[in-house]
């Protein structure tokens, strides 16, 4: 897993011994704490005290950072109430340290330094996540609440009747029901069902908003929502303006997808479950949150319109198992020269879900001593999803181990979307091309089914855009005040709603705790990282195809077993975070800015086929009233 950030994410929920109750210890919510540096005599430091304060500052955290990293894979491979304690110890000690180096880092901030020292300052007071209090009780407090919720998210399931039988569903089962199964009653008993995990979880989720918030005011920040957003080498409002600009660039091409999927939707199932205007019922989208399409493509695509293949089918075809499937994934990285994972990785990963104990499911790489015992955390289906799930997790991994000599403050990406990027750059290059050269298909087809692939990949990729942005634009505004404990549910559906055109099955009120029916929400795990990956992982595909000699289109594209490709990429990894991500965007693309055209670029014949698709039919999905309110 990361370093700093980890930790807190791993962080745990209430207190086993107060009975689920509330801690009585208050926070000060009234005005921002002082800056540390204000009350710190500043005037005897010099520039090598601020050095040798880093190299003790990071050798006390690698330390702690492998503890625990151990710990959080315990809790999250064992999920039961002892591993879920050493878990919380493990994480308040390592956020007590953390937090203590953040206060003293900002000791140095009116010295003259060198840029190094000065990036490695900035980026210790920014590492945790939910930064606590110094107040040792708070800090306790918040290391048990996020890993009770983790807790919560991981053993939860959900029991109906079946024929007078009670089967119960994990998430994964719910999942697989929901891709594949196209009863509309028993696929909205199953997304009703599904969050009933979360409302236990508000209370813990509120209690640790507040503790964060006053932990980034110790720190100098206003709010959460601003020690988020200054994370990215630029000012917090900069980065989420920036955020909307690549939005809009990208959003003619979902709002084309968004109408053309509505309308396949109503011929399936009727006016009656799926209006022909408006927005597009949630559990309808072959996904448990409706962040990604591609499961409904059977639905989706014409009569005439096929892919070029089912990768499923490959996979099964095959006949390969869940632990060659990781082995494919690698053999795609060390074909550009990456070094072999370590025997260890073979050893220590989890690659299905054990029949003995509950696990936490959800695909993680974890990096768990800073250099070469690096894994995987997966609950792995024979599917294409998780083929390329895989390579997404694996570039985590290569990732992590290429930059593993840099100071430990830089083994990180040169911003999270970075790490989330790699990996889904390299599946950009699971084109029929590559499944011939590795043996799944005997022949690659011509350009008359590209149609179909580009629909497979944007039901995914584009359709995801929206939701990879407002789950943070939520807890930004959480954060920041702007919306408060008794409106989290009503402000979370507002902004599904305005940003994908979706809308819940049934009614929801604030007794529902929606947002943390989402993995990240209860794993405190930052979510703009996914947008800017959907983004960059374009930029960098164009990039690295341009370097192999590429010239046909983007879509057709893969970098496999190119050297020069290999090579640019490599070098850029190796940085990690020890440059501004401009200057890592500048080493592989030639641009220090984000730019959202790549994607233009990749699904331009779509977009062509989208529009003539389109015509006679109402797009968009704001009603009469809601577009004149937004008009005041």
């Amino acid at each position: 897993m990361k370093k700093i950030a980890f930790a807190i994410a791993a962080a745990v929920a209430l207190a086993a011994c107060d009975g689920g109750q509330r801690a009585s210890n208050p926070v000060d919510e009234a005005q921002p704490a002082e800056h540390p540096a204000a009350e710190a005599d500043t005037a005897a430091l010099t520039a090598r005290d601020a050095k040798a304060f880093l190299e003790d500052a990071q050798v006390r955290l690698e330390k702690m950072a492998e503890e625990v990293s151990h710990a959080a894979w315990l809790a999250s491979t064992y999920i039961n109430m002892d591993s879920q304690y050493v878990e919380a110890l493990a994480a308040e000690r390592y956020t007590a340290m953390a937090v203590a180096l953040a206060s003293e880092a900002a000791k140095f901030d009116n010295l003259d330094l060198d840029p190094d020292s000065r990036r490695k300052l900035t980026m210790l007071k920014q590492g945790l996540v939910f930064p606590a209090p110094k107040d040792p009780a708070l800090t306790a407090e918040l290391a048990q609440i996020g890993s009770k919720m983790q807790g919560m998210y991981g053993a939860g399931k959900y029991c109906r009747d079946v024929e007078g039988v009670e089967k119960c569903y994990t998430l994964t089962e719910m999942g697989r029901v929901m891709a594949t199964n196209r009863d509309p009653e028993l696929l909205k008993d199953l997304w009703v069902g599904w969050r009933k995990v979360s409302p236990p979880m508000k209370p813990l989720y509120e209690r640790q908003v507040e503790i964060g918030n006053a932990g980034a005011r110790e720190l100098g920040y206003q709010n959460l929502s601003d020690f988020w957003r200054s994370k990215y080498d630029m000012e917090p409002d900069a980065f989420a303006a920036d955020m909307d600009v690549q939005w809009n660039k990208v959003k003619p091409l979902y709002e084309a997808l968004h109408c053309h999927v509505r309308a396949k939707l109503n011929e399936h199932y009727g006016d009656a479950v799926v209006p022909p205007q408006g927005k597009i019922p949630a559990h309808l989208l072959g996904n448990m949150w409706a962040q990604e399409w591609g499961n409904i493509y059977d639905l989706v695509k014409d009569r005439d319109m096929q892919a070029p293949y089912d990768l499923t089918q490959l996979v099964v075809d095959s006949g390969m198992s869940e632990r060659d499937m990781v082995k494919v994934g690698e053999e795609f990285f060390t074909s550009l020269g990456f070094e072999p994972l370590p025997q260890t990785f073979w050893e220590r990963s989890q690659f299905t879900q054990p029949r003995d104990r509950d696990v936490v499911c959800h695909a993680s790489a974890w990096n768990m001593d800073g250099q070469d015992d690096i894994r995987i955390k997966m609950c792995i289906n024979k599917t294409g999803e998780d083929l390329v799930t895989i390579h997404h997790e694996l570039g985590h991994n290569f990732y992590q181990r290429i930059y593993k000599d840099q100071p430990f403050l830089y083994k990180e990406g040169a911003n999270d979307g970075f790490h989330e990027a790699v990996g889904d750059t390299i599946a950009l290059s699971i084109t029929p091309k590559y499944l011939k050269e590795i043996g799944l298909m005997d022949e690659v087809p011509d350009e008359s089914k590209d149609l179909g692939y580009l629909m497979q990949q944007a039901l995914d990729k584009i359709a995801f855009l929206p939701f990879g942005l407002m789950v943070d634009k939520w807890r930004w505004q959480v954060f920041n005040g702007e919306v408060q404990p008794s409106d989290y549910n009503k402000a979370w559906w507002k902004l599904r709603e305005e940003y994908q055109g979706i809308e819940a099955p049934v009614e929801r009120s604030e007794a529902n705790f929606d947002p943390g029916a989402k993995y990240h929400i209860p794993g405190n795990t930052p979510y703009a990282r996914y947008f800017l990956a959907r983004i960059q992982q374009f930029q960098f595909h164009r990039a690295l195809c341009e370097a192999a000699g590429e010239t046909g289109p983007l879509h057709r594209c893969s970098i496999y077993k190119n050297d020069e490709a290999g090579k640019k990429l490599r070098a850029m990894l190796a940085m990690g975070a020890s440059k501004p991500w401009p200057d890592a965007m500048e080493a592989l693309t030639g641009q220090r800015d984000l730019d959202a055209s790549a994607i233009i670029d990749y699904f331009q014949p779509l977009m062509a086929y989208l529009e003539t698709q389109n015509q006679g039919r109402q797009c968009g999905w704001e009603s009469a009233a809601e577009h004149a309110s937004h008009a005041r």
